[in-house]
């Protein structure tokens, strides 16, 4: 008797072990602070799928955009000290009049609050173009927004690639199409300062690139050797006579 009392304390003690072990594993994707716990309090379901944080989040900021460049677009085409900078302004008003537009019809449907002013960072940069005059207002108003668009930029790729909501999805596809041709245009006045968008990027990053250390300043980098000719040499490569790209 107590041979098979014994038996079935070891036999307890195992099975109450193995559970032990498992139970973290088991209850992991259901453990308040996960990732996927987080997205699931923070999405509402509608019937275009899923709405997600990050999904109203991207409403707000498509609002927010169009509240300050609006204006600043509209401002670049009255003073148009070059056409460049006229052209880059009027890209901005149509493209964020009609993304203005569609993010508040989105919004409706979603039951999603919008602000309807901008933020004061963006009215600070709007008064910062208007006090500015002549390259100073060039310079200004081309990085400002082109620095930006960089940034919401970023958060389109992000909605546009997790996104379960179809009328989000839509809505981050044209963004992406108009935010990427106001980046051109604003590159093209010919003012933006790159090394400043790269240093501050750089500045904010939480983790080192990869790949292989830059060649020192005046280095000359190894060619590669080409291979022996082996075998039948028939089919040797002879000149291309087609013109060039």
């Amino acid at each position: 008797m107590r041979r098979i009392n014994g038996t079935a304390l070891i036999i307890a003690a195992l099975v109450a072990t193995l559970g032990a072990l498992a139970y973290p594993v088991w209850s992991y994707a259901d453990r308040s602070g996960t990732g996927e716990a987080n997205l699931d309090a923070s999405t509402t379901s509608t019937q275009w799928g899923p709405l997600s944080a990050t999904d109203r989040d991207f409403l707000v900021k498509v609002r927010l955009a169009g509240l300050w460049e609006l204006p600043a677009g509209q401002q670049a085409i009255e003073r148009a000290p070059t056409e460049a900078i006229k052209a880059a302004g009027d890209h901005l008003v149509v493209g964020h009049t009609d993304l203005d537009r569609r993010s508040r019809d989105v919004a409706a449907k979603l039951g999603v609050e919008l602000p309807n002013q901008p933020t004061e960072q963006q009215q600070g940069w709007l008064r910062e173009m208007t006090a500015a005059s002549g390259q100073e207002y060039e310079r200004k108003f081309t990085n400002l927004l082109r620095n930006a668009h960089g940034k919401v930029f970023a958060l389109i790729a992000q909605v546009r690639h997790t996104t379960r909501n179809s009328l989000i999805r839509q809505l981050a596809t044209d963004a992406n199409v108009t935010v990427l041709d106001h980046i051109t245009m604003l590159e093209g006045t010919g003012f933006v300062d790159f090394d400043a968008l790269a240093r501050e990027a750089a500045g904010a990053a939480t983790a080192s690139p990869t790949g292989p250390p830059a060649a020192p300043s005046g280095s000359v980098l190894p060619q590669p050797v080409p291979a022996a000719p082996t075998g039948d040499q028939s089919f040797t490569s002879r000149p291309s006579t087609a013109p060039m790209p």
